[in-house]
């Protein structure tokens, strides 16, 4: 009797045994599906969105002039020297200087755009780089500007405040069209080199007594006499 309940058993245990792998089954299903849905909500990256492009463009200033000027102020050739520092003297890119006619100061910008001129010439700029371009600048009264204008690589990105959609309006949960400008607008500007993100630089040469040096200290496990002066923890 007891064997024949035993066989009655056997196929609701195999019952219930194959509802629960299938429950389990689910549950797995459900939860690889919630995190494919998670993952794949938000596809978009700020670095897409934004990308840093190195491409030509013009560096510009306005050195302000004064109807009394006679050559160059303190703050004009303070203005013009930190223009030019970061020309590339290699390339040797044309400067041009634009110098307003018209204007009620158009004789003190002569003069101070002379001045400018031998200036940049002190600086680097190679002779016959320098370009003088008058601009009709009536309509700027009596503090008409000598514009300094050169061409050079940067590294930038499009321009910010892109609000095309409401913030609320993000039932997919992805980035808002701003989202990361300013970032990547930033980093753009702190890159001294924008061939760096072309590619590696050539290594440069080693220094064979310096690097023997370092491993010598390595060895016998020694702290440089810098960094031990620079330290903050002590054993």
């Amino acid at each position: 009797m007891s064997d024949q309940r035993f066989m009655s058993d056997r196929p609701a245990r195999a019952v219930l045994r194959l509802s629960s792998i299938a429950a389990v089954a689910l549950l797995a299903a459900g939860c690889a599906g919630r995190d494919s849905i998670t993952v794949g909500s938000v596809p978009d990256d700020y670095r897409t969105n934004h990308p840093i492009v190195i491409s030509e463009k013009d560096k510009t200033v306005d050195i302000p002039v004064g109807i009394a000027d006679r050559g160059l102020s303190r703050m004009q050739r303070v203005a013009a020297d930190g223009f030019i520092a970061g020309y590339d003297r290699s390339a040797a890119p044309v400067v041009s200087v634009m110098v307003p006619y018209g204007s009620a100061n158009q004789a003190a910008a002569s003069v101070v755009a002379a001045d400018l001129v031998k200036r940049l010439r002190a600086a680097g700029v190679p002779e016959g780089r320098i370009l003088h371009q008058p601009y009709e600048a009536s309509q700027y009264g009596d503090g008409a500007p000598v514009r300094l204008v050169y061409a050079e690589m940067r590294a930038s990105t499009g321009p910010c405040g892109r609000w095309p959609k409401d913030l609320m309006d993000n039932a997919e949960n992805r980035h808002w069209a701003n989202f990361g400008c300013s970032y990547q607008n930033n980093l753009a500007a702190q890159i001294a080199n924008p061939a760096d993100l072309l590619g590696p630089r050539k290594p440069g040469d080693i220094d064979a007594q310096n690097r023997s040096h370092a491993i010598d200290q390595y060895r016998e496990r020694e702290i440089a006499p810098d960094m031990r002066s620079n330290r903050e923890v002590f054993y």
